[in-house]
């Protein structure tokens, strides 16, 4: 059962990332503006530009453009980037970590925020506690998270100066880092003056990504811890002379958690998508802020690499979600 799930959804996640190559090759090309007349001076003749309409294949119809991309993709070749003239595979992978390092952060806040103020909810359900927590949980979902950004910019970077609002480290630090992943080989060096320097310039943008996914959690969760504290087993727990907190946490929580770890791993794709404006509110040096730059400088393969890589991001994480959904559900697992 679970190896035919498995199968189809890869074979869902193929084609999904099939139509997802055709529809942006398609869209960035029929949109206006030429990527070549933007790299050439105001001079050129028209023998420049039809030689480097060449050089990038552009002199081809799109059918035959499409083509020949995907069997470069296939084989690990994403193109040249048109305005960096550097390998668009290789500038991707140099900045996904950063991205990673930035969504996964701001989940992990998402998940402790989120989960804290839903049992805090559960455990005090009727209170004033709890209209305050759906009051704080529905303000934090009704603003999106760039605006989050500009409120924490202008809080924490102008009012009141505390953290940096630009850049992923400070550049006068020496950086023995061999991959792109900084924080993480930041601790594996027990460098930790630089796991701080990074968690610095890393925590405003977090938490403009974590505060309407927590929001969710907290909605979500609470709502499932609350019906889970009607059923007899949980009754039976409490006559037993446990306290709510521990009816909650040993009782509760194990059952009422599986619809929320569903929704924290859809949500994570949306939340990676989130960090496009944000990493250019706070000039993060990450994927979805090279992926603005690459669309203002209409650089088609560099664009076409991006979102190629979102999108296997994004059905990644989804396959991942249903085969851990259905490992943890019984009924699916013994189906």
């Amino acid at each position: 059962m679970l190896l035919q799930r498995f199968l189809i959804r890869l074979l869902t996640m193929l084609v999904t990332l099939f139509g997802v190559a055709v529809v942006v090759f398609v869209v960035i090309r029929v949109a206006p503006g030429d990527p070549i007349a933007m790299m050439l001076p105001p001079g050129a003749t028209d023998a420049d530009i039809a030689r480097l309409r060449a050089l990038y294949g552009l002199d081809k119809t799109i059918v035959q453009q499409f083509f020949i991309w995907l069997s470069g993709v296939v084989r690990g070749d994403f193109g040249t980037s048109i305005s960096l003239r550097q390998d668009v595979l290789s500038l991707v992978l140099n900045r996904l970590p950063a991205t990673l390092e930035l969504a996964t952060f701001a989940l992990l806040m998402a998940v402790a925020i989120g989960g804290t103020a839903a049992i805090l909810g559960a455990r005090e359900r009727g209170t004033a506690v709890e209209a305050g927590i759906d009051i704080a949980s529905g303000t934090a979902l009704a603003i999106p998270d760039f605006l989050w950004g500009l409120v924490l910019i202008l809080l924490f970077g102008v009012l009141m100066p505390v953290f940096d609002i630009s850049g992923r480290v400070s550049p006068q630090l020496d950086l023995p880092f061999v991959t792109q992943f900084y924080l993480v080989e930041s601790i594996l060096r027990l460098r930790f003056d630089l796991t701080w320097d990074l968690l610095k310039h890393m925590l405003m943008p977090a938490v403009a990504l974590a505060l309407p996914l927590a929001a969710i959690i907290t909605q979500l969760l609470k709502q499932s811890l609350k019906e889970v504290l009607d059923l007899d087993y949980v009754v039976l727990a409490r006559v037993k002379g446990f306290s709510e907190t521990q009816v909650i946490l040993r009782e509760a929580l194990k059952n009422a958690a599986l619809p929320t770890l569903t929704l924290v791993g859809v949500q994570f794709t949306f939340l990676i998508g989130g960090t496009v404006i944000v990493e250019r509110l706070f000039s993060y040096e990450g994927l979805g802020n090279m992926a603005i730059d690459a669309v203002i400088n209409r650089d088609l393969p560099l664009i076409q690499g991006i979102v190629l890589v979102f999108a296997l991001l994004f059905v990644l994480i989804n396959l991942a979600v249903d085969m851990m959904y259905a490992l943890l559900n019984p009924r699916l697992r013994h189906g």
